[in-house]
């Protein structure tokens, strides 16, 4: 069931992935300022339509809800990790190789961090039970193994599959970096739902 502080929550939560998602425009050559400054806001309405309409699919669907959630918090932690990546992607010239393993860590370990509290407090409501980092080990073991498969295929995908359509580097990083992130997803959502935060 969708609350009204469930939409407070996902207002905060489309702010930050807008704010993240900025380094990854401007590394895509997106530079337009006033872009720039308006896409927190775009990202703050656009999670709050995702939110009405998972609220309305909830009727019908009731574990629709969780899965809503666990995707707002998966955006968010998304736009954290590609934001990161590009950030460090722009300062060191980074693009492909077996190097681009250490870029992506970084990233992926703050959105991590990230989506465990998220996760465990909003999307599976498990934060009253024992200590707060109790479930950390185990989200931990489940996250370690999409870190690998998510950084195996980013440099896979980033240095071994030649850019298609005459895409610059950075835009064949991202595109690696999307695969890897849909891959992982549905790794995660098992891991988390069954193994981390099962009741």
């Amino acid at each position: 069931m969708i609350t009204k502080i469930d939409y407070y929550i996902v207002s905060l939560i489309g702010f930050l992935t807008g704010v993240f998602a900025v380094p990854t425009a401007i590394n895509l050559g997106l530079r337009s300022a006033p872009l720039l400054m308006v896409l927190p806001l775009v990202f703050l309405i656009l999670f709050l339509i995702g939110l009405a309409a998972v609220s309305f699919l909830s009727r019908f669907l009731p574990p629709f809800a969780q899965f809503g959630k666990f995707a707002a918090v998966g955006l968010s932690s998304t736009a954290i990790d590609f934001g990161i990546l590009n950030i460090l992607s722009l300062t060191t010239g980074i693009t492909a190789g077996f190097i681009l393993g250490g870029v992506n860590i970084p990233g992926f370990g703050v959105a991590v961090v990230s989506s465990y509290f998220w996760n465990k407090f909003w999307t599976f409501g498990a934060g009253g039970e024992g200590n707060l980092f109790q479930d950390f080990p185990k989200f931990l073991a489940v996250a370690a193994v999409g870190l690998v498969l998510n950084s195996g295929i980013v440099i896979f995908t980033a240095t071994y599959v030649p850019p298609f359509f005459g895409l610059n580097p950075q835009t064949h990083l991202n595109i690696a970096k999307v695969i890897a992130t849909l891959l992982v997803l549905v790794w995660n959502f098992l891991g988390f739902k069954f193994l981390v935060f099962k009741k």
